[in-house]
């Protein structure tokens, strides 16, 4: 019994999202499903996600799973999209790991957002250690927090998604500086990592491609524990390199319309009195 592992490049947003199915059964799961967005008309779309969905259709894929592996800052999710669009003949479940509630917590009171702060719509919020199966094979769900509380990874006979965790050696690790995040944790849940056999195989999230290499997303613990640029010292130089790093980074372009999407799986805010559906843009005022 085998895997299929297939990778979709959204360039927008620089994210790989990964169709992983038993060629037994058919059955499939969606990591990190990404939509499009044009922040300066305010314009979203699906052309990326009709193409995921017509890859599925096309090779008769059973869609049992839409996961998230963390509320993304960089790109809004397009998984209540493909669930409703694939509802008739897939009984797919939105997932994410059980902390989407603290972020659900923090970002409906800074965007002044209705809504319970509970985990839904997500169907499914897992816990660590928890496992799931996807046709003939076993998920084992790892809370990787650090750089959000509710970052999970997934690993399937010996293949690890790993969010946003690690990025290819040459690019380093995550970014910790947003609410919740910590560079400490994100340090454990690497070595974490790292503590899996070798030759398991890391498959990124991102991937930015530093001095224009050619794109790449996945690598081994081994290369990692050896080649990772900012691994290669004690925990306290991580979590000095990786905080002074963090405080010259620019907030992600996307991050208020994604972060407030993200939240709610994707799904889109009420429509009000005039048809129209807004999302907030938080004022700091500089005197």
């Amino acid at each position: 019994m085998a895997i299929s592992i297939e990778s979709f490049f959204h360039q927008q947003s620089a994210t790989f999202t990964y169709l992983v199915s038993c060629q037994t059964t058919k059955s499939a799961m969606l990591i990190d499903a990404p939509a499009d967005f044009d922040a300066a008309s305010c314009t979203l779309s699906f052309q990326t996600a009709d193409e995921i969905i017509a890859h599925i259709n096309d090779n008769q894929l059973i869609l049992e799973w839409v996961l998230e592996s963390h509320a993304h800052a960089d790109h809004i999710t397009a998984a209540s999209y493909i669930k409703q669009q694939l509802a008739t003949y897939h009984p797919c479940k939105l997932a994410t790991g059980k902390k989407i509630i603290q972020v659900q917590e923090h970002f409906s009171r800074l965007y002044n957002i209705n809504m319970p702060c509970d985990g839904s719509p997500f169907e499914q919020l897992f816990t660590d250690n928890e496992h799931f199966a996807l046709g003939a094979h076993k998920v084992t769900v790892l809370a990787t927090p650090g750089h959000t509380p509710d970052s999970v990874c997934y690993l399937i006979e010996g293949n690890l998604f790993v969010g946003d965790t690690f990025f290819m050696p040459d690019s380093g690790t995550a970014r910790c500086d947003f609410p919740g995040g910590s560079a400490k944790t994100l340090y454990q849940s690497l070595q974490r990592i790292l503590a899996l056999p070798d030759e398991t195989i890391l498959w990124m999230c991102h991937d930015y491609q530093p001095g224009d290499r050619p794109l790449a997303n996945k690598t081994s613990v081994l290369e990692q524990r050896t080649s990772n640029i900012h691994l290669q010292a004690s925990e306290q130089d991580y979590i000095t390199t990786r905080s002074a790093r963090d405080a010259t980074l620019s907030a992600p372009k996307l991050l208020h319309p994604a972060i407030q999407m993200n939240i709610r799986a994707g799904q889109l805010p009420k429509a009000q009195q005039n048809s129209q559906r807004y999302l907030t843009l938080p004022l700091t005022v500089l005197l």
